[in-house]
């Protein structure tokens, strides 16, 4: 950054003088429309039917909280890695596509209260010999998904073990590769791996293995809406009505359409 050694010409130091003066407090902002991001990869979250259309846990989520806040919501579709970037670039308003709310992302964007939370597994196949530890993934070639939780733990804690970490640009991608052969591993959300891998017929034949990981370092405190740091009032807008969609049974409803157990955690 330059240092502060600018100064105005005299002209143009009075008209900045008066601006200053006249100014009154920012407008507050219209939310009688508002734009969310999705990134449509992450089944059964947020992905789109034979016929394209958007649907998931999330998009129904994200329905329900428009109707609370009154707000004619559109949906804009962005890659994960380019998503963060996106809502802090305008173009959309809030992020509601199973964002989990680590310190990291705190930096650039504020979060509402959880909507949910679920842990992240390693699966591989069976009889592989890797049961999850990251001694057993010394040597091996382990995917994840780009700019998720799930790649920013292979890279701090299985590559210092010896792994080789290979970033994906979604999911469906890496199951692809693990199917091949050309991965050994990948880390993913529990859920995702489930309904998007092991129920499917490509996923016969392999396994969740080790322990639920769970470390707050990598993956937060669930998953929550994220919003520009400016934009305080869509914030708690969203905050009254998950409370609303929660105690009116509301939020049961959609996630029964999806889950057979609570995914809302602790």
């Amino acid at each position: 950054m330059r240092s502060a050694s600018f100064r105005f010409p005299k002209p143009a130091a009075l008209l900045f003088a008066l601006g200053v003066l006249c100014a009154g407090p920012a407008a507050a902002r219209d939310w009688s429309a508002v734009r969310i991001g999705v990134d449509p990869t992450y089944k059964p979250f947020t992905f789109k039917t034979p016929d394209g259309q958007l649907t998931g846990f999330d998009v129904d989520i994200a329905r329900a909280l428009c109707v609370e806040i009154k707000a004619k919501c559109t949906f804009v579709e962005s890659s994960w890695e380019g998503i963060i970037p996106g809502l802090r670039a305008n173009k959309f308003d809030a992020i509601i596509s199973s964002m989990s709310m680590t310190a990291e992302r705190r930096k650039a964007v504020d979060f509402t209260d959880k909507y949910y939370e679920t842990p992240t597994l390693i699966i591989t196949k069976v009889g592989s010999g890797i049961d999850g530890s990251p001694a057993s993934l010394k040597g091996k070639r382990v995917g994840a998904a780009k700019a998720t939780v799930q790649e920013a733990y292979a890279k701090g804690e299985l590559a210092k073990a010896g792994a080789t970490v290979v970033s994906f640009d979604s999911s469906q991608q890496e199951y692809l590769d693990l199917k091949s052969g050309r991965i050994d591993a990948v880390v993913v959300d529990k859920f995702d791996g489930k309904g998007g891998f092991l129920d499917t017929p490509v996923g016969k034949g392999f396994a969740f293995v080790g322990p639920e990981l769970v470390d707050e370092r990598y993956f937060g405190k669930g998953a929550g809406i994220a919003i520009r740091k400016e934009d305080t009032e869509l914030r708690d807008r969203f905050n009254v009505a998950l409370k609303s969609i929660r105690a009116s049974g509301t939020w049961k409803k959609v996630a029964d359409q999806y889950f057979d157990f609570d995914i809302y955690g602790k």
